[in-house]
């Protein structure tokens, strides 16, 4: 029997609202927001059926970040589990491993600079591990003469172009630049530019080649410190504060639903001139050619990779 025309509109609105949820599913291709609310897709092999699955998520662009989830990406890889890493910003890394939609954040600057996060969602999150210790920076090339503290980046601000060149607007390290640093200095009247690391990267490296002045934010450890001559700018004021530790953070009980990689995690430790070579090579290899570094890396360096698999540590 023909449907009448309220039946047949409501199927049709029906059908446009699943051709729209499908085509929002089919097209996101990555996932870069997440909610609150705990949806369980956390994959980690104490989940249904013992699956050998781990999700990381990665920053892009912080190269630290980079090297860590690409390293421990083969080295699981490589003894047989299965790992996804997922690109996301950091406040969508926090929320998502919180609410167990990603298992693992391999790079947690900790307790300043993502401490805004931590503060958040510390309650359903758990510390892994720590494995490096981490500073954040301002630097200039070191032939400006002139520029040895950050209270001279004040006094020689024209020379600078009045600017200070930054990341990406939501990074911690950029947090503590507009509520401390800047203040601490008196730095309000010049632009802190937001940006991306790669951008922060890529304006340091134009002005070295036409040895310009400049001052970028930046962090140690970083291959940048190997490739250019730099010098951090001296901190009187104390404003960064004490050095973070970088961390490994995970959904709260999955190391104990996972003792296995746990253990691996926390006998992770890597000396900061190590690191450096890793990002280095990445950052070498270029795009897409991540993993390939890494493995190079690894055959390097196994006798340090392997100090990470002899035991466990509770």
């Amino acid at each position: 029997m023909p449907r009448s025309p309220r039946r047949r509109r409501t199927s049709l609105l029906a059908g446009l609202i699943a051709l729209l949820v499908t085509s929002i599913a089919a097209c996101s291709g990555q996932t870069t927001t997440f909610s609150g609310g705990s949806s369980g897709g956390g994959s980690g092999s104490g989940g249904s059926g013992g699956e050998k699955n781990v999700s990381i998520s990665v920053v892009a662009g912080w190269d630290e970040d980079v090297a860590a989830s690409n390293l421990w990406k083969v080295l699981l890889e490589q003894r047989g589990y299965t790992v996804n890493m997922q690109e996301l910003d950091i406040a969508s890394t926090f929320t998502g491993v919180a609410n167990g939609q990603i298992d693992l954040y391999l790079d947690a600057w900790l307790p300043s600079t993502h401490g805004v996060y931590w503060d958040r969602f510390s309650d359903q999150l758990e510390e892994v591990t720590a494995w490096q210790d981490g500073v954040n920076t301002l630097v200039v090339p070191n032939y400006v003469n002139d520029i040895n503290t950050i209270a001279d980046v004040k006094t020689h601000a024209g020379v600078l172009g009045n600017r200070i060149v930054g990341i990406e607007a939501g990074a911690g390290e950029m947090k503590a630049m507009r509520e401390k640093v800047i203040p601490a200095y008196g730095l309000e009247s010049m632009t802190l530019v937001e940006g991306s690391s790669p951008a922060m990267l890529a304006t340091l490296d134009a002005a070295i080649k036409q040895n310009q002045p400049v001052v970028v934010t930046l962090w140690k450890p970083h291959w940048a410190f190997s490739r250019y001559p730099l010098k951090v700018l001296e901190d009187p004021q104390g404003a960064w504060g004490p050095p973070d530790q970088m961390k490994i953070i995970a959904t709260k009980g999955w190391s104990e639903a996972n003792p296995e990689v746990a253990g691996w995690l926390k006998n992770f430790k890597i000396t900061p001139e190590q690191l450096s070579s890793l990002m280095l090579k990445i950052q070498e290899a270029g795009k897409g050619q991540e993993e390939a570094a890494t493995k190079q890396w690894i055959s390097e360096n196994q006798q340090v990779v392997d100090a990470w698999f002899t035991g466990t540590s509770s």
